[in-house]
Formats: structure tokens, C-alpha cells, sequence
């Protein structure tokens, strides 16, 4: 059975389900060095294709997931945000993590900022969530400065090491950052 797919608006973006025509820009964009400087290595295209596919399949069984954000005023795919249920058991699951990964070109418009609290939003409201997660390598600044403008705030004392990191990686620390559903 699956649920129904929740797709919306924020003021300059819009978050969908995946199509094909997304698969190629993604694929760029996992290719560049930048924007993958805080991930494991950049993927092949069929890496690429499969996390695309997967992040669709998910979002058609539970209606929710890693988003495409597509710029309205464009039509343009510029990178996914959203909410999951990660694969690896971090010393804090069960959860549910909100993420980003946007094309390059449009850092520093402010795109990241809204496509999350959109995410938040859904989470919180829609779904019922009462915590929502994020996490990032700790010299991540750009995606922790991200977090903390969407109101999560740092647990210093969750701090941990990624199990999908190898030892010895520069990325193996993490930073943890929380939010809590808000009460009205």
C-alpha cells in the first residue's frame, strides 16, 4: 500500500517527486567536487541514477522523502531536500533527518534555507513528526549554518563518528543538530 504523495510550494521553489528529466542535472551535480566535499566519493552515473531511484521509490511508497526542488520561475532541477529514514543505525535512531544537496550555482540565494523549513513544515504538520534530525561532517559550516537557520539547534553531546565513514576519514566526526515540533 502507499500513501499519498505529498508534493508543495514555498515561495520561490517547488518540491516534487523525481522524473527522468532530473537524472542527468543530478548527475552533475554529484560529480562536482564542491558540492560533494563533505560526502564519501563522487559517485559514477549509475551511483547517481540508483540514489535518485531510490529517493523516488521512497517518496512513492510513503508519500514523503528527499524531494527534487525545481525552481519555479525557471522550471530548472537545482537539487533535492527533504525527509528520510536513514539506512545506517546512528547512535540516535530510530529517526527521521531532514537533508539538502543543491546545485552549486544557487548557493547563497537562500534556496536551502526555504525548500527546509518547507520540509520542517510538511514533517511537523503533515506527517506528525515530533523530532527531526540533521546531521553533517563537522567541518560542514555551510550545512550547519543552514540548521541553525531553520532553528535546530547543536546536541554537542551527540556528537559521534559516521559508521558509514571509514576510520580515519577527515569525515568521520559528525555534528548533530535537533528540532522539536513546535507547540502551539
Amino acid at each position: 500500500m502507499t500513501a499519498p504523495l505529498i508534493e508543495f510550494d514555498t515561495d520561490r521553489l517547488r518540491l516534487r517527486q523525481w522524473r527522468e528529466s532530473d537524472l542527468a542535472p543530478f548527475a552533475a551535480m554529484a560529480a562536482d567536487p564542491q558540492v560533494m566535499e563533505f560526502l564519501l566519493p563522487l559517485p559514477t552515473r549509475a551511483d547517481s541514477d540508483a540514489s535518485a531511484n531510490r529517493a523516488s521509490a521512497l517518496i512513492a511508497k510513503n508519500g514523503w522523502g528527499f524531494w527534487a526542488v525545481e525552481h519555479k520561475a525557471t522550471g530548472e532541477f537545482i537539487g533535492f531536500t527533504g525527509l528520510n529514514v536513514p539506512l545506517a543505525t546512528l547512535p540516535f535512531s530510530p529517526c527521521v533527518e531532514i537533508g539538502w544537496r543543491l546545485a552549486r550555482h544557487t548557493w547563497g540565494q537562500g534556496f536551502a534555507t526555504e525548500a527546509a523549513r518547507g520540509a520542517l513544515q510538511v514533517g511537523f504538520e503533515r506527517l506528525g513528526f515530533d523530532e527531526i534530525v540533521a546531521f553533517t561532517a563537522a567541518g560542514n559550516l555551510r550545512s550547519a549554518a543552514v540548521m541553525e537557520r531553520i532553528g535546530m539547534h547543536e546536541d554537542v553531546a551527540g556528537a559521534f563518528d559516521h559508521p558509514s565513514v571509514p576510520a580515519g576519514s577527515p569525515l568521520l566526526a559528525h555534528r548533530l543538530f535537533r528540532i522539536r515540533r513546535p507547540q502551539r
